[in-house]
């Protein structure tokens, strides 16, 4: 039987049989190919060379020229799952264009990234949506339909969602483990993922690069005992890249990369992204382990059929019925449209005394300044810009190119050294006016030219435009508007067109030395050294460093004052270069806006009070004087290939601006956690929990409207309620408003949010124009998991609902009444007291209990930790405890307001994961105090990992 006859081309045959059939034909050696994220092709049965991983976050990403739209924080901005839909769509539709001439191009795409916004120093915070939960999914689900397409049974492509699980910081992030208790894994983080793959919009996932609970992602439990049980579908799960090879050298987790290869496999990981395109390691270690003992046949078996499910599903195997092939479509009016739209409606006001908008017909003059001013911003996962609009360029188009003036506002010097001053040699920028043109075509033009002659130093020299980012990070452009770089030979030349790269080679740091500076070059962490033959970064062991003295010739603020002064309205454009500050494998360390930046509008507002700042940015920053300052701010992420169109016409009053803030913006660093605490509960993080005044809320936005909530009804309907309102337009202007639904339950026995976001919509009012809204919330988003029974549960009692315009407008409120038996105490009598499962905590983290499977609690330091359980029915008394505990240190239990507790001396021998079961003593008296409905307190000291306590009745 010829290859094309076989029963896996037998469209008839429903997929699974296919994937069977052709599973069974794949010799071993295959089978273990396909285990790669590039897999070869199988010549002889006619199955072409397959890759995992596309990037797709917000556009087509890392091959070439392709429309992109805004930064996903900003696609959450919009609160506009319609939108966001049709913006996967595009995306999706340019991918299968590009791959029909470029083979390269994947179709299971890597996105979305679902990570919550936790923390709004987590350095790729641009990749998320959202801090809730509820809002995350949604965008999520949306995005993730637009990129499967409607059919079905074919996709259009395959996304895989990132990153799981509780997965929010760069610093150490291969071996930092984040601690997440039940509450918070359920309540907060699972919550990201479940609605996307229930809605059957999901591939798979990817796993993250940390640990948690102690264990590795790449080993979760939950993939099997909550991922794969949320749908039927056959989920693929792709492994970051080089996270398999981590689990040995930077975690240590296991011994050898055959172990490695098999925990991940058994564990649920079905391709490997590890050594690049070269396949050779990861099969060689899947043979080993195949050897050892360590897996069979099956668990390579039962990830080939997973990976087969994908293809088929693409459509690879029935090209004459696929209803995608050849439909793609490639940087369309209607995509051009799209991106300006979802520009658009990014855009948030964040406040506004009546300054805006700027009426275009009263032909004011405008200055334009700050050194986002004049640039179209791109981060990691962007496509190459096809067209370019910045804020100047949208603010021109829309007022009038001879009404606007521009001044960048960063500092013009001089470099000089004792061999003189620094310079670009003449011919260096001999490319002209097509350079653009080139880095279009060519991406790699943006960094490492080795084709252009080094820097020199002379009498003359040349003046470069210095950009301090905040931290001491400095970029150096020259006068032909090339940056200094630094390429693998170590050459300083003026070759990026724009900072870039995994590892930025276009940022420099001036270090105090003597009477002048050293200037260190950050990529490779070596200093500039100026020699005869031109300017270099000399390695620790050559040429000693050379001293320079900086020499201002035009001081930036002193531009933005001047040009201020002379302008109507001033529009500031400050913000970050997601190259730079806060990105992949970079943290932030501050909210504060970089001082040369905070510098400028204070400079543009002594000069002129009707400035306005702009914020264009991939996070929040802390800025309360200039809230408390400036007539209006607003704040956009990057945004894309129409940002500066989008913009003004909005400051135009074109667009009412009406996107809402994704995450809570805090009003100082003080108010943040620790980057690595996870407990969003015990933490008070984010709007749910935060106690403090943020300095913009959650879901907070304004309009050049105004907006009327009335007649707020809620019913009960079977297993959800009903939730109905009406929102008019009371203002002069057509606009979009953002309808938020809360609930927060009103006397809560544990820990609840403030209030929870249960629902939302963005729509569009004329003047006058009143619409009535109806939601249907499903009773259990009013729950929580209650960790004394392991289960999701809606506890009796009385709860708001309430409508407005944010997380803190509140315009509507009504209470309603769950009824049920109240709370059960914890049966610890039957269940025991898992030490994970604890209501408050001090002083600990969970680890893993085994390397596969498990918590336990270990104190996070030197000093006890402490664990409380609330509620513990202990019945007419206990005559024993026992606990199973590893490691070395204490143990102690009393009731919480009884006797000081008699701690047990543990020391197990072995490892970690090395457990005994000891008789816990009672602190005199404690016997009497344990009975009843008591809370119980364990207080932990030293290594010890407890994993939980058993308790043995009075009369046993």
């Amino acid at each position: 039987m010829t290859a094309d006859r076989l029963p896996f081309r037998d469209p008839q045959l429903p997929f699974g049989k296919r994937v069977d059939d052709l599973l069974g034909r794949l010799t071993p050696d295959e089978r273990i190919a396909m285990l790669h994220q590039f897999a070869p092709a199988v010549e002889r049965l006619g199955v072409a060379p397959f890759r995992t991983g596309q990037e797709a976050l917000h556009g087509v990403a890392w091959m070439g020229p392709a429309t992109v739209f805004p930064q996903a924080v900003g696609l959450g901005a919009t609160w506009n799952e319609e939108l966001v839909r049709r913006v996967g769509e595009a995306v999706s539709t340019e991918a299968r264009a590009m791959r029909a001439h470029d083979d390269r191009v994947g179709l299971n795409v890597w996105a979305p990234t679902v990570n919550l916004l936790r923390n709004p120093l987590w350095g790729r915070g641009e990749e998320g949506y959202s801090e809730d939960p509820a809002l995350t999914s949604a965008i999520a689900t949306a995005y993730t339909r637009g990129l499967r397409g409607d059919h079905p049974v074919y996709w259009r492509t395959a996304p895989v969602l990132k990153h799981w699980l509780a997965h929010n910081n760069e610093t150490r992030r291969d071996t930092t483990s984040s601690s997440v208790r039940p509450r918070v894994l359920h309540e907060y983080d699972l919550r990201a993922f479940r609605p996307a793959v229930e809605a059957g919009a999901v591939a798979g996932v990817m796993p993250a690069y940390n640990l948690v609970n102690g264990r590795p992602n790449h080993l979760s439990p939950y993939l099997a005992e909550h991922l794969r049980t949320w749908t039927d579908q056959e989920l693929l799960v792709c492994s970051d890249a080089g996270a398999p090879s981590n689990l040995v050298d930077t975690e240590h987790y296991l011994d050898t990369h055959e172990e490695a290869v098999a925990a991940a496999l058994r564990a649920g990981v079905d391709s490997f992204t590890d050594h690049g395109t070269d396949s050779a390691p990861t099969t060689a270690r899947v043979r080993g382990a195949l050897d050892r003992g360590l897996i069979d046949a099956s668990d390579v078996d039962t990830a080939v059929r997973r990976l087969l499910h994908v293809r088929f599903a693409l459509g690879e195997f029935d090209p004459e019925l696929d209803p995608y092939a050849g439909t793609g479509a490639f940087d369309t009016a209607e995509h051009r449209a799209l991106a300006r739209e979802a520009a658009e409606q990014a855009v948030v006001l964040l406040a506004n005394d009546g300054t805006l908008p700027f009426d275009p017909a009263a032909r004011p003059r405008v200055a334009v300044v700050g050194p986002l001013a004049d640039t179209c911003k791109l981060d990691w996962y962007s496509g190459t810009l096809i067209h370019r609009s910045t804020p100047l360029d949208g603010v021109r188009d829309r007022f009038g190119a001879d009404r606007v003036t521009h001044a960048e506002g960063v500092d013009t010097v001089r470099l000089r050294c004792a061999a003189g001053l620094l310079r670009v040699p003449e011919g260096a920028g001999a490319d002209g006016p097509d350079l653009a043109e080139r880095v279009a075509l060519d991406p790699a033009l943006l960094a490492g030219r080795t084709d252009l002659p080094p820097l020199t130093a002379d009498d003359r020299g040349s003046e470069f435009a210095l950009t301090d980012w905040g931290g001491g990070v400095l970029t150096l452009r020259a006068p032909d508007g090339r940056h200094l770089s630094v390429a693998d030979d170590r050459w300083v030349r003026a070759s990026a067109d724009r900072p870039g790269g995994w590892v930025v080679q276009e940022t420099f740091r001036l270090e105090p030395h003597g009477d002048g500076h050293l200037l260190r070059h950050i990529g490779t962490g070596g200093h500039v050294h100026v020699a005869a033959d031109g300017v270099k970064v000399a390695a620790a062991d050559e040429e000693p460093p050379t001293p320079f003295t900086v020499e201002t010739v035009r001081r930036g603020v002193d531009e933005v004052t001047a040009a201020a002064a002379d302008a109507d309205v001033v529009i500031v454009v400050a913000g970050n270069d997601p190259h730079i500050n806060g990105r992949e494998t970079e943290d932030r360390a501050t909210l504060a806006l970089p001082p040369d930046q905070d510098r400028l509008w204070r400079a543009a507002r002594a000069a002129n009070p009707r400035t306005v700042l702009v914020l264009t940015s991939s996070y929040p920053y802390a800025v309360p004087d200039a809230a408390a300052e400036l007539p209006a701010l607003l704040w956009t992420a990057h945004g894309g290939q129409a940002a500066g169109t989008a913009l003004a016409r909005v400051l135009a009053g074109d667009v009412s601006p009406a996107g809402r803030l994704p995450q809570t913006w805090y009003a100082a660093d003080d108010d943040l956690p620790d980057l690595l605490d996870y407990d969003v509960i015990g933490g008070r993080q984010t709007y749910l929990y935060f106690d403090g005044r943020p300095l913009y809320p959650f879901g907070h936005g304004l309009t050049y409207t105004s907006f009327a909530y009335a007649d707020l009804a809620v019913e009960r309907r079977g297993d959800a309620f009903r939730v109905a309102f009406t929102v008019t337009n009371t203002g002069p202007a057509a606009s979009d408003e953002v309808a938020q639904v809360y609930v927060r339950a009103l006397a809560p026995a544990v820990a609840r949010p403030h209030r929870e976001l249960a629902a939302h919509r963005r729509v569009h009012l004329a003047p006058g124009e009143a619409c009535r809204l109806a939601f249907d919330v499903p009773v259990t988003a009013l729950g929580c998991w209650d960790v004394a029974h392991g289960r999701w549960t809606v506890p009796a009692g009385e709860y708001a609902f309430q409508a407005g315009a944010s997380s803190a407008d509140i315009r509507l409120d009504t209470v309603v009444r769950v009824d049920g038996p109240p709370p059960a105490p914890r049966p610890v009598l039957t269940r025991g007291l898992a030490a994970a499962d604890y209501d408050e905590q001090h002083g600990t983290v969970i680890a893993d209990r085994s390397r596969t499977s498990g918590d336990c609690v270990t104190p996070a330091g030197a000093r006890p930790g402490e664990l409380l359980f609330r509620s513990c029915d202990l019945g007419a008394g206990i005559g024993g405890v026992t606990v199973e505990v590893s490691g070395t240190g204490t143990v102690a239990l009393a009731v919480a307001d009884g006797p000081d507790p008699v701690p047990l001396e543990v020391a197990v021998p072995g490892g970690p994961y090395d457990y005994a079961v000891h008789r816990l003593p009672v602190a005199a008296g404690g016997v009497r105090e344990l009975r009843g409905v008591r809370d119980l307190r364990v207080t932990l000291t030293g290594s010890v990992r407890l994993a939980e306590l058993r308790f043995t009745p009075a009369d046993a």
